[in-house]
């Protein structure tokens, strides 16, 4: 009997998703299905789903071409290998059974950024739930082995976060290794990534990092996880109270990416410091070009990471330094709900899908 792939699938933009059900793919080459047991729901979801980025004014990015509807969203997925192509049959690490998260950044592999090993920055993307069908599904097609990573003994849920929430944090923190060897950095926005970032900022820094968001339990569950203090960028004292408490930060990264979390991050930084932008909410920044000279600043943007970068951060969740964050799960036919509750901030940590059941068979809750 051939296997039915179900999926949330988007069906219109800016429409909720639907539940789609057709057969399931037959891997070919060095192909690989996965059957998914947890799929994470991003912010970057919410992006695909409105079909735009958000850009100055009321400027927005259309993001709508080259995709055929339905599309599975979800890039954030952890699972067991069902079956592999005939180019792969006989690899370890195509073996039906084993247990994986996906590294979903995957690109071209002939253009320059791929042949430098950085696939994140692909100029044709093969992207899993952004230009391939994604996770918010049953199973999900691979293109080959090497994207596979062994997850145990972590949770999959936590192992399917790494591959964006984890990773984009862990890629921005080491771009600041320098600047934290010089004071506490500073993470502006506590969801899913920002709460990442406090437990990899604690592994891979000397000093406990500082926190901002405007929400008020963010900022508490980010002090019980860790944080050294918290601020809120709200409060027109905010800023004066970081730079009283640090004399200027080294290292911000900012994990909202709007115009008002920009200018609160520069606004705290020591001359010669940092930003590592990871958001995409949207918005314009502008400041007097000269003002980069005379404060030696930098504002650098990051895309996820790399499959080496990938690995590296498995590895050292696997060794027990696994970051720690809330994770809500929900049955796969709520992925719509769950969009809706990322999208009004009623989330903490993050949500993660679980499709391996029919959502009928969970009672619907």
């Amino acid at each position: 009997m051939t296997t039915k792939l179900r999926r949330q699938s988007l069906i219109a933009y800016g429409a909720p998703l639907v539940e789609t059900i057709v057969e399931c793919p037959q891997p070919q080459g060095s192909e690989v299905l996965v059957r998914i047991e947890r799929c994470g729901v991003c912010h970057s979801d919410l992006h695909m789903q409105d079909g735009y980025f958000r850009l100055a004014g009321d400027k927005k990015l259309d993001i709508t071409s080259g995709r055929a509807l339905p599309f599975t969203l979800g890039h954030e997925i952890a699972g067991v290998i069902e079956d592999a192509g005939s180019d792969v049959a006989s690899d370890a690490k195509a073996a039906p059974g084993r247990q994986v998260a996906v590294y979903p950044w995957i690109g071209c592999g002939a253009c320059q950024a791929c042949r430098h090993g950085e696939e994140n920055l692909c100029t044709a993307p093969r992207h899993l739930g952004i230009a391939a069908d994604g996770g918010y599904a049953s199973h999900v097609l691979v293109p080959h082995p090497r994207y596979l990573l062994d997850y145990a003994p972590l949770a999959p849920a936590l192992a399917g976060a790494l591959m964006c929430s984890g990773l984009t944090a862990y890629a921005a923190l080491k771009r600041l290794t320098a600047h934290a060897a010089r004071g506490p950095v500073l993470l502006v926005g506590l969801g899913g990534v920002g709460m990442m970032g406090i437990a990899l900022a604690r592994t891979l820094f000397a000093t406990a990092p500082l926190v901002a968001d405007i929400d008020a339990g963010k900022r508490e569950a980010a002090l019980r996880t860790g944080a050294a203090a918290a601020f809120d960028p709200a409060d027109p004292a905010a800023r004066k109270a970081v730079m009283a408490a640090t004399g200027g930060v080294h290292g911000v990264c900012d994990f909202v990416g709007s115009e008002s979390s920009l200018a609160f991050a520069t606004g705290v930084l020591a001359k010669g410091g940092k930003v590592a932008v990871t958001g995409l909410i949207g918005g314009g920044y502008t400041t007097p070009v000269a003002m980069f000279v005379l404060r030696a600043m930098t504002i650098e943007g990051i895309l996820t990471g790399t499959l080496a970068e990938a690995e590296e951060l498995m590895a050292l969740a696997r060794a027990g330094h696994a970051p720690g964050v809330p994770v809500i799960e929900r049955p796969l036919g709520e992925a719509s709900d769950a969009l809706d509750d990322l999208r009004a901030g009623r989330v903490v940590g993050r949500v993660v899908l679980t499709p391996s059941l029919p959502f009928a068979a969970r009672g619907g809750g």
